[in-house]
């Protein structure tokens, strides 16, 4: 059977697919056709049964869109898949664009026929990719996604069951969460929210699921009504009796076919949607309606990334027991690692995290790659691409850990010798250190965003006339999905302001193309810093990773003073907080990994 993408697969088949689909727009009338990487939910980790833009395209990144016309196909990634595109898409097919140096609605419209009528699938676009498309000039056309009826071996929809998530985890109520919202609603003037992002369901009603890879999500829909009612939308065999017992009667329960009445029970009323989080058809379900739909911000976003204090513990015991299943991968990378391969080298870390409690699989993929694949911004490895890591290369593990006391997210970047590494390599590490190092050290006043800090992470590679091309950090959850919003670290984030409790990536790098790439991530916990002005709060970070960075790569020179004074107390906390829990030959070596840079 052939799969949405197969290296084994030839172009061949994504041009006998491009061309079916051509002809089931042909015959609609239809000029082309939108098709984003997306499903119902517009998550970034969907089921199978919704990786339709791998089955016609052959990509299998995590964000990528697609525009589709009569002759010609173009696909559009952010920079972290210009080489992955490049490397898994038909040149003769496929033009390939960077989505924000060319973005879809005016590439469409330079190409599309006067007068043609594109088609879009209203569960996969938002209401805010739709007016852009439509500002642009482009007449577009609501239809059934057309690959569905040619993609005749479509995985089934997944059907595992949601389940209670402890509160001993969650640290607050399913009811009083709910409480929470209803009143948020009442406040704006809204009679109910439609929310479509199943993180937040999730966290709003204390469940988890397997839905999809990587993130313990279970798929569904649902209506928070501003009087406390609750109406939760999810086939009737993914909520198990104890599930029932859990939710009370407070929430009712009704399968996914149940939501257009819910939503015509809705006329007259003051809907709240996320204009670009949730899909378009609800928006047009609503206005037919009669409802009156309040554009804004799905109303869970911002209290289930402010982390509670339990679920800021749970956060640090995640981090540690992750530190130690690093530090025992490090340390057997510092001595047997030119004999791996970029897959046996994942696999073992996988190994070593999953002998930690509460592990219940990665958070992603593992990014392994050794030499130029480094320099692939997110990189998946196959057996068809697997290479040895072999000596004196550079090898970049980006990698992290379910836990259900917390997400993990990780990034090192390693030197595996025995030669020493060239001045140029330690100069390029050292200014990704140093802008790790200015993010971790940040202290700015409340109600400052991540575009705000951005520039913190790249000054030092800017002063050398390099960048990077990928965002410096983006939210994670709480044993939920490791990229979360409202907040990011990046020129591209909406300026949310960070707030205590919020947990970030600090991932700033550098990518020499064919040659090696350069990632240093930690997470950090947004807290209240100590007071430095009497006339407003100030914030800052905890750092929650533990692991050291690799000296080989270190270049002393290039650090100031109090750079090398963050990096010896980084250090000596990572071999305090790791060390007595490790076995003495790795311990022996985290001693030798953390000493002081002097």
């Amino acid at each position: 059977m052939i799969s949405a993408h197969d290296n084994s697969v030839s172009y061949e088949i994504f041009k006998t697919r491009l061309a079916a689909l051509r002809a089931a727009l042909a015959a609609q009338g239809l000029a082309g056709f939108l098709q984003p990487r997306a499903d119902e939910h517009l998550g970034e980790y969907v089921p199978p049964a919704a990786e339709r833009l791998a089955w016609i395209s052959g990509f299998t990144g995590s964000a990528g869109f697609a525009c589709i016309l009569a002759e010609r196909a173009a696909l559009f990634t952010d920079g972290r898949y210009t080489l992955q595109a490049a490397a898994e898409t038909d040149p003769a097919l496929w033009e390939r664009h960077h989505i924000t140096e060319a973005p879809p609605p005016a590439w469409l419209a330079a190409h599309v026929p006067a007068g043609g009528r594109i088609g879009y699938d209203p569960w996969l676009i938002s209401h805010e990719q739709r007016e852009r498309f439509r500002a642009a000039g482009l007449t577009l056309v609501a239809i059934a996604n057309p690959i569905d009826a040619l993609w005749h071996d479509r995985p089934a929809p997944p059907r595992a069951p949601a389940l209670p998530h402890d509160l001993a985890f969650a640290g607050r109520s399913a009811a009083e969460k709910r409480a929470e919202i209803a009143s948020l609603l009442r406040g704006a003037g809204e009679d109910a929210a439609v929310l479509s992002d199943p993180a937040s369901i999730n966290w709003l009603f204390n469940l988890r699921g397997d839905d999809v890879p990587f993130t313990p999500i279970a798929l569904g829909f649902a209506l928070q009504h501003a009087d406390g009612r609750s109406e939760l939308f999810m086939a009737a065999e993914k909520i198990p009796p104890q599930t029932r017992d859990v939710l009370g009667d407070t929430v009712s329960l009704a399968p996914p076919e149940a939501l257009p009445a819910a939503l015509a029970a809705l006329g007259g009323r003051r809907v709240r949607l996320d204009p670009g989080a949730s899909p378009v058809w609800f928006a047009e379900r609503l206005c037919a309606a009669g409802a009156s739909v309040s554009f804004a911000a799905d109303p869970c976003l911002l209290p289930k990334a402010c982390k509670n204090p339990t679920e800021q513990a749970g956060a640090r015991a995640a981090h540690k027991r992750d530190g130690l299943a690093l530090c025992r991968f490090l340390h057997h990378m510092s001595a047997a690692g030119a004999a791996e391969t970029e897959i046996s080298a994942a696999e073992r870390l996988r190994t070593l995290r999953a002998e930690g409690q509460h592990f219940r699989g990665e958070s992603f993929p593992a990014i392994s790659a050794a030499g130029p694949h480094g320099a692939i911004i997110h990189y998946r490895v196959s057996a068809a691409s697997d290479r040895p890591i072999g000596a004196d290369t550079v090898y970049l593990i980006d990698s992290g850990a379910q836990y259900l006391d917390g997400t993990t997210d990780v990034t090192r970047t390693l030197w595996i010798g025995p030669g020493a590494p060239p001045a140029a390599l330690r100069d390029r590490f050292t200014r990704v250190l140093r802008g790790h190092i200015a993010l971790a050290t940040a202290r700015f006043p409340q109600g400052v965003a991540g575009p705000h800090l951005d520039a913190f992470a790249r000054r030092a590679l800017w002063e050398a006339g390099l960048d990077y091309d990928h965002g410096t950090g983006h939210g994670v959850g709480s044993y939920l999905s490791v990229h979360e919003g409202p907040a990011g670290i990046s020129r591209a984030a909406r300026p949310v302001p960070l707030a205590p409790g919020m947990i970030l990536s600090n991932e700033p790098g550098f990518y020499a193309a064919g040659d090696y790439g350069i990632r240093l991530e930690n997470l950090l916990l947004v807290q209240r810093a100590p007071e430095i002005s009497e006339n407003r709060p100030f914030l800052g970070f905890e750092t929650l990773t533990l692991a050291p960075f690799e000296r080989a790569l270190i270049d002393p020179a290039l650090l100031a003073a109090e750079e090398r004074g963050w990096l010896d107390a980084y250090h000596a906390r990572v071999l305090a907080e790791l060390g007595p829990d490790l076995p003495p030959p790795t311990r022996a070596w985290l001693a030798r990994a953390c000493a002081p840079l002097g």
